[in-house]
């Protein structure tokens, strides 16, 4: 006996949006999500704002949904034509009330520890639990945990790293040295924006790098360098100088960006730092060496920020992200294998699931090396949403099958929300068959 229509597993961007479209549709529908909030990249790690993808994007309801759900609890702002600035402590906000409204169950704090595979379907999924957190019908004694076996007609992995594709023996196309370096993003408070905003738009004249426009009487702006050479970087001189002075080592200059952050108006948002010594985002050891890594690079931005940028003289670091910024991990090996050919040549499909032009955007390790090339609307279908080896099974979001250079365009958030709206409106199409 199934307990549900459909169980999401993973509350990130992907899975958020499958979980709200599929109990908007009608479906009873649950939610597992590790962490103790939804929004994975956008509160969890402070990837904001969530960057537009084209003019042409389908299943954009759950975008437009969060938006204005933000919007209503001051955590919203559009800026540079772009909807998708978002505040990530009211987001875990949002996005409770939009799986209020669309009667998801959500298990916050859970974890999978079992997958039940028969006849290519996976029958069941056993959750732990600490005892008392929800009821059981397995209690490992030893352990004080509880297990509860899950049923479901369809799942859908959002896990980021497939995990229960993982679990269930599915084939993967990852392939040794097809990595992005990871990056932990982190906010600092305390800026004056205004004398912050009045020097940077003085010092940097190139509107493709720095922007800074007012809305309301609030200032929103971005700027960026990076040790490439593929523009010419106003902030360069600062972070020589810098360098020189051993404020910064050379590797916290290889990329550095910022922006503002709506309802918050002493704060600004980093992009970095992208931690290029450690690639690999499923291997533990790796991981953790990353991160106390990324933590001394993020106190010597601070002290830079407090020398070189008037306004950030009292700036203070107020939140480093509690998870790492993961570009590519698991990709599955699904009914079809999206190619960068596909993408590049604007190739259609029968069932897409996500219309897009944002670039090709595959960072490197080495200087000069990274990939962000332009491109036309191009579609992904279904097909490389549903595993080739478990017939009920749906992924969305980073995992998806695709190659390594057109999963650098489709991982970002934007796409991700439609494959989330895509798979679950596919699904409830099968239900209604």
């Amino acid at each position: 006996m199934n307990n549900y229509d459909v169980v999401v597993i993973g509350g990130g961007t992907a899975g958020c949006a499958a979980a709200y479209t599929a109990g908007r549709l009608g479906l009873k529908t649950l939610l597992i999500e590790r962490k103790v909030h939804l929004g994975g990249t956008i509160t969890s790690a402070l990837v904001i704002p969530a960057m537009k993808s084209g003019n042409n994007q389908i299943n954009t309801e759950f975008r437009e949904a969060l938006t204005e759900e933000l919007k209503s609890l001051g955590g919203q702002t559009t800026f540079q034509d772009n909807s998708g600035w978002f505040n990530p402590e009211l987001a875990k906000i949002a996005l409770d009330n939009l799986m209020r409204k669309a009667n998801v169950e959500v298990f916050f704090d859970t974890h999978i520890i079992g997958v039940k595979v028969e006849d290519r379907k996976i029958q069941r999924i056993k959750i732990s639990k600490e005892i008392l957190s929800v009821s059981s019908d397995e209690i490992d004694m030893e352990n004080k945990k509880l297990s509860v076996s899950i049923g479901a007609t369809y799942f859908v992995d959002a896990t980021g790293n497939c995990e229960i594709g993982k679990i269930a023996n599915c084939r993967f196309l990852e392939k040794d040295k097809e990595f992005q370096p990871v990056t932990l993003r982190f906010m600092m408070g305390g800026v004056n924006l205004k004398k912050f905003s009045d020097w940077l738009v003085e010092f940097d004249k190139d509107r493709n790098v720095t922007t800074c426009e007012i809305y309301d009487g609030i200032i929103h702006l971005s700027t960026a360098y990076t040790w490439d050479k593929d523009k010419k970087w106003a902030l360069e001189p600062l972070f020589k100088d810098a360098e020189k002075k051993g404020i910064l080592n050379k590797y916290d200059t290889n990329y550095f960006q910022i922006f503002t952050v709506p309802g918050m108006p002493d704060t600004v948002a980093f992009n970095c730092p992208r931690i290029i010594d450690y690639r690999n985002s499923l291997e533990v050891k790796n991981i953790s060496k990353a991160l106390l890594i990324a933590r001394q690079n993020i106190y010597r931005y601070l002290q830079f920020c407090r020398i070189y940028f008037p306004g950030f003289e009292n700036a203070y670091i107020s939140n480093i992200a509690d998870m790492l910024g993961v570009r590519v991990s698991r990709r599955i090996k699904g009914k079809y294998i999206y190619t960068i050919d596909d993408l590049t040549s604007g190739k259609t499909f029968e069932h897409p699931v996500v219309v897009s032009n944002y670039p090709v955007d595959v960072h490197s390790n080495k200087r000069g090396k990274s990939t962000l090339k332009a491109v036309q609307d191009y579609q992904l279908p279904i097909e490389s949403l549903m595993s080739a080896d478990i017939d009920n099974l749906f992924v969305a979001g980073r995992c998806l099958s695709a190659d390594f250079m057109s999963q650098g365009a489709l991982r970002v958030q934007g796409s991700c929300f439609s494959m989330g709206e895509g798979v679950a409106k596919y699904i409830a199409s099968l239900l209604s068959a």
